[in-house]
């Protein structure tokens, strides 16, 4: 049996702030540090003890699996950091107030903005400081999934898979147990992807910040148990917080 556990970061600047983030590279809030250590503390509590991890480009997610790891005293194992594993680009949105964009547009066209599987959001013109190109960390990357200017969830399930199936299960053939600390709507692409998930009943998962999420798979990666590391009550209000985040 393989176990692949999946931490979205901790509470960023921006989830307090209540702003679109995307690929915008943000730190963790006093809280989002306390949820990543406490997330350690409960992988270690549950016996877990990985020998390698995965996470993406932006700065909430390192810091997350640097604080779970150093919970764990597991700092030393191997860490593969893949521009894959980024946020969904918000485009244009990046930066903006989420209750404010419901004011201005509406919550039906913000909602298809924020959680359709296939419509994108306004795109960040190429030459724009925001976009991509500019940023040293995708340049020398041939992908053009890697250089965006928007993006729709699609877009990021369509990045996503061929890491999961190429990259993260060959490590857990290796070690048994990963470690992937990455964002909300990465993470959604392979819980969609484990799970079989509908393109339409995808929209509705919310996961909340710092609170682990385990699979144990079959030597296929088949799904044989999948559950949180906390309890209901716990759980609900914080994926209530991330659900509610466009109403006043």
């Amino acid at each position: 049996m393989y176990k692949l556990v999946l931490v979205r970061h901790g509470q960023s600047e921006w989830n307090e702030l209540n702003l679109f983030t995307g690929w915008t590279d943000v730190d963790l809030t006093e809280r989002g540090v306390r949820e990543a250590k406490e997330a350690g503390r409960s992988l270690k509590a549950a016996g877990f003890n990985f020998r390698y991890s995965f996470t993406s480009l932006l700065t909430r997610a390192i810091k997350t699996n640097n604080f779970i790891l150093e919970e764990m005293g597991l700092l030393w194992i191997p860490d593969e950091k893949r521009w894959q594993l980024n946020e969904k680009h918000y485009g244009n949105l990046q930066g903006m107030n989420k209750t404010e964009m419901v004011e201005k547009f509406g919550a039906d066209q913000v909602q298809l903005w924020r959680r359709s599987y296939d419509v994108r959001p306004p795109a960040i013109p190429e030459d724009d400081p925001r976009h991509p190109n500019h940023d040293p960390r995708y340049q020398g990357i041939e992908d053009e999934a890697a250089h965006p200017g928007t993006e729709a969830l699609l877009d990021t399930v369509n990045r996503i898979v061929p890491l999961w199936q190429n990259d993260i299960t060959a490590k857990l053939k290796e070690y048994k147990e990963v470690l992937v600390t990455a964002h909300g709507n990465s993470l959604r692409g392979i819980i969609k992807y484990l799970k079989n998930i509908s393109d339409q009943d995808i929209i509705s998962l919310n996961l909340p910040t710092g609170i682990p999420y385990i699979f144990e798979l079959d030597e296929n990666f088949n799904v044989l148990k999948d559950y949180f590391l906390a309890d209901e009550e716990t759980l609900k209000k914080l994926m209530d917080e991330v659900a509610n985040q466009t109403k006043k």
